[in-house]
């Protein structure tokens, strides 16, 4: 069975527990690759991430891009939206449909 997690600053991501989710908090970027790397090898189907941190580790986003699981998928922090998980999930609809269909009228 597959699990789900959610990994990024203490205070972003501790409420997600309540939920059942399993909650990873890092502080750097280096710490958030490398529970990233571990998760994924311990088959966690998909990794809520803050934008905050996935802002700092685009490369890291990209080398999971391609992969089936993980999905990660990126969240606001405890700052507020950066609007990145918005604009990634807008760019992954337009190139599955054709057309952006989440755009406001």
């Amino acid at each position: 069975m597959y699990n789900i997690a959610v990994v990024g600053d203490r205070e972003s991501v501790l409420g997600f527990r309540a939920l059942g989710l399993s909650v990873f908090p890092t502080d750097t970027p280096e710490r958030t690759r490398e529970t990233i790397h571990r998760l994924a090898q311990e088959d966690y189907a998909v990794i809520y991430l803050t934008e905050q941190l996935g802002a700092q580790l685009g490369d890291l986003l990209a080398q999971y891009q391609t992969q089936l699981t993980p999905a990660i998928l990126l969240i606001p922090g405890k700052e507020g939206s950066l609007g990145i998980g918005m604009e990634k999930i807008t760019s992954t609809v337009e190139r599955a449909v054709g057309a952006d269909i989440l755009a406001g009228s």
